[in-house]
């Protein structure tokens, strides 16, 4: 315990799944956690259950795609507490449609989420981690950024595009220590995953688990372990680097059984 303790992390889309895990986990090392959503009541359940835990905890509800709410969230953060460590740009859009369905606006919506938002926190969070020399900014991708999957070109790409943009910003921020690093999840086990494998479609939620080489869907706390990582002093010479937690999904060859 006690791995980011003084610090200060920010973290988007923290209300629940992958978010809330990494919010809880940073709360409990000892970091202030800042956290944003677009849902005020559940980001302030959220908020409530790390203050109940002994965790100190701040939060603002705003869409990440209003970027300059995001900008001002980051730098009155940063300005309020006089440091910033720790970013996290989680807060996810999902588009799923074929492409011949899709219009421009949905497209751009996901890129608007995952990718333009990411650069808005992460330029704010350049002018402050750069000039102190130290910083950790962590983006959430997905394993849509690495494969392919119809129905999902918008998703998907975004997040491809987070990823190199994880390893430009590296190269910014490499020569002041400022670390930039991405995770690319697997099918997790979020309220959304629930919802999604619900009913009618819970035995073909059970196929894709069964798919895993690891036999199941991986757990928000699973990947928020990996982010603590990535946040801790533990990976101080690891940048620019994509780290998938998925189960091996991402590196297996599927071939039909002899």
């Amino acid at each position: 315990m006690g791995r980011l303790a003084g610090r200060v992390a920010l973290i988007t889309g923290a209300s629940q799944g992958i978010g809330a895990a990494i919010a809880a986990r940073f709360a409990a090392e000892g970091a202030h956690v800042a956290l944003c959503a677009r849902r005020a009541e559940p980001l302030e359940a959220r908020a409530a259950a790390i203050r109940a835990s002994g965790g100190s905890v701040s939060q603002r509800a705003f869409d990440v795609a209003d970027h300059a709410a995001l900008a001002d969230f980051v730098a009155t953060t940063a300005a309020q507490h006089g440091r910033l460590d720790v970013l996290v740009n989680n807060a996810p859009s999902v588009t799923y449609s074929a492409i011949v369905d899709m219009t421009p606006e949905s497209f751009r919506k996901d890129f608007e989420v995952n990718v333009n938002s990411a650069f808005v926190a992460t330029r704010e969070a350049f002018k402050v981690m750069l000039p102190a020399q130290r910083g950790s900014i962590i983006n959430i991708s997905s394993i849509n950024g690495l494969l392919g999957l119809g129905n999902m070109s918008a998703y998907g790409a975004a997040k491809a595009a987070l990823i190199h943009f994880t390893k430009c910003a590296a190269m910014e921020g490499a020569r002041a220590n400022v670390r930039v690093n991405a995770i690319a999840p697997g099918v997790i086990n979020t309220p959304a995953t629930v919802a999604g494998f619900a009913g009618p479609y819970a035995d073909w939620g059970k196929k894709i688990a069964s798919q895993v080489p690891m036999g199941r869907f991986g757990e928000a706390h699973e990947i928020a372990g990996v982010a603590l990582f990535l946040a801790s002093d533990d990976s101080a010479y690891v940048t620019a680097t994509c780290i998938s937690a998925d189960g091996g999904k991402a590196a297996e060859l599927v071939v039909p059984p002899p």
